[in-house]
């Protein structure tokens, strides 16, 4: 390829240079071109054109290194060219940090591109991502403002997890399109609000009269994954073949994951045959969600499937493929495939991967080879880690570890109240009441509180969710006095019950 353009340059060199720059836009622009040989071309022009320049930024934004754009528009001011108002969006784009994002903008100010409603849009979209108070400052200042730059301040704060006040400029907005619904609602799926996500996509159907694009749709059944809203992502699938829409790799393994959360395996399954293309991804969420649902022989059947279809593995494909064999108490088979992901597939364990095999290892009974495991670890082991150790440790009566472990978790994170729960039942299964107490007084004075459980339930499209000992729910009375009648019920039918306190409540 840079035979063929070297000579077309060559031949050419002496032409108009609106053939040179359009050698120039392939080199920078074009998949199949060379940035490098597009560079010595440039280097070459005697005199380039603001397009040349531009070119030339906007071709080191597809490269590894955007910011060499940034040396690009230094060059360009030096030799007092005149930037023009696509320029400053490639510059923008291409800033790194602050310190180039404020100059770009006094830039932009200098030369009189702060009311072009593009620039400002980019400036804002750019300021979002490292501080969404400046980007809101250029908003409010702008007395141009497109879909865009609302948009762009409602990805910013999600980002920043402030959602309220993503919400706040959701809701001014003049008019909105299918990105700036799309923005909101995966902006609460990322900070975890799936019920508000849900809430504001029924909105979306009744009121906006717009149709769901395939990243609202993914987005949705990510929520309702979350929150176990069955019914709702039903519906979503059926709007989605209703539709025509393709089971593409992203809106896919949106669905696979919804339905395996759900404990809906078979749907899972279903989806990912029809699936045209399977990237890894789809893969390995397939993987995962067997696991995790307890089908381990079927997660390791297509973890093989998947090997033969050439898609390359990745460190989710092999968390799920390990839990497959904890799940499946598979210890010899855990540890090859611990050793394949880095001696074949060039992966790397992460402090996941490690977890996984601490957990297998542990349940097995095995704590000693898992203790040794940790201590091997190039990373610091993590509270997760210990955990695991431990809970073999409760499994298979090893009190001594146990305890050692146990103690140093609690130090690793003091207010935990999960630690102080596990090691005071692995007290407890042995009889060490004192040990309970220690765990109890100690708890007390660190002010750790435990967590209660909670759990959901769907009613015709509505997520309940209770706590334990909660009354807050509107229908309490009511669940709690059908709680007593079955109590009754049982006790009048003559079976022996047994009520089990719980160590730590």
């Amino acid at each position: 390829m840079e035979g063929v353009i070297c000579e077309a340059v060559n031949y050419h060199w002496r032409l108009s240079k609106c053939r040179i720059s359009r050698i120039l836009a392939f080199c920078t622009i074009s998949e199949n071109g060379d940035l490098e040989y597009a560079r010595r071309i440039f280097d070459r022009i005697q005199m380039p054109t603001i397009f040349n320049w531009n070119a030339m930024i906007k071709g080191y934004l597809r490269s590894a290194r955007p910011q060499l754009g940034l040396s690009i528009f230094a060059q360009m001011r030096a030799e007092l060219v005149l930037p023009n108002m696509h320029t400053f969006p490639f510059a923008i784009k291409a800033c790194d940090g602050l310190n180039s994002l404020a100059q770009i903008h006094g830039q932009v100010v200098k030369f009189g591109f702060d009311l072009d409603v593009y620039v400002v849009s980019s400036l804002i979209k750019m300021y979002s991502k490292r501080d969404v108070g400046v980007a809101r400052q250029v908003f409010d200042k702008s007395p141009n403002k497109n879909i865009v730059s609302w948009t762009s301040l409602i990805s910013g704060y999600c980002v920043q997890g402030q959602v309220i006040e993503a919400r706040k400029v959701f809701d001014e907005m003049p008019e909105r399109s299918d990105v700036s619904w799309s923005a909101m609602i995966s902006g609460y799926v990322q900070n975890k609000c799936h019920t508000e996500a849900i809430e504001l996509f029924r909105e979306l159907k009744e009121k906006a009269h717009l149709r769901p694009t395939r990243s609202v749709l993914v987005s949705v059944l990510n929520a309702c994954a979350g929150l176990g809203a069955s019914e709702e992502g039903r519906w979503v699938h059926s709007y989605i073949d209703d539709n025509g829409f393709e089971y593409r790799p992203k809106l896919g393994t949106a669905l696979v994951d919804f339905y395996v959360k759900c404990g809906c395996v078979e749907s899972a399954r279903q989806v990912f045959d029809k699936m045209p293309v399977k990237d890894v991804m789809a893969w390995s969420g397939i993987i995962v969600g067997l696991s995790i649902n307890g089908h381990s022989d079927s997660a390791l059947t297509l973890f093989a499937e998947m090997e033969r279809s050439k898609t390359k593995p990745n460190a989710i494909t092999f968390i799920g493929v390990l839990s497959a064999c904890n799940h499946g108490g598979l210890v010899d088979k855990g540890w090859d495939y611990f050793k394949v992901m880095s001696n074949v597939y060039g992966i790397s364990p992460s402090i996941e991967h490690y977890g996984c095999m601490v957990d297998l290892l542990g349940r097995a009974g095995r704590v000693a080879d898992a203790e040794q495991l940790i201590n091997s670890m190039p990373m610091r082991p993590d509270g997760v880690i210990w955990g695991a150790l431990l809970t073999g440790c409760l499994i298979h009566g090893h009190v001594e570890l146990g305890e050692r472990v146990g103690r140093r978790l609690i130090e690793l994170e003091p207010h935990h109240s999960g630690r102080y729960v596990l090691l005071a039942n692995m007290y407890a299964s042995m009889g060490r009441w004192e040990g309970v107490v220690s765990v109890r007084k100690m708890m007390r004075e660190r002010r750790v509180t435990a967590v209660p459980g909670c759990s959901f339930i769907e009613i015709t499209g509505v997520v309940h969710r209770f706590l334990v000992d909660d009354k807050s729910h509107p229908k309490s009375a009511d669940v709690f006095k059908m709680l007593n009648d079955l109590h009754k019920e049982v006790i009048s039918s003559n079976y022996e019950t047994m009520m089990v306190q719980p160590i730590l409540s």
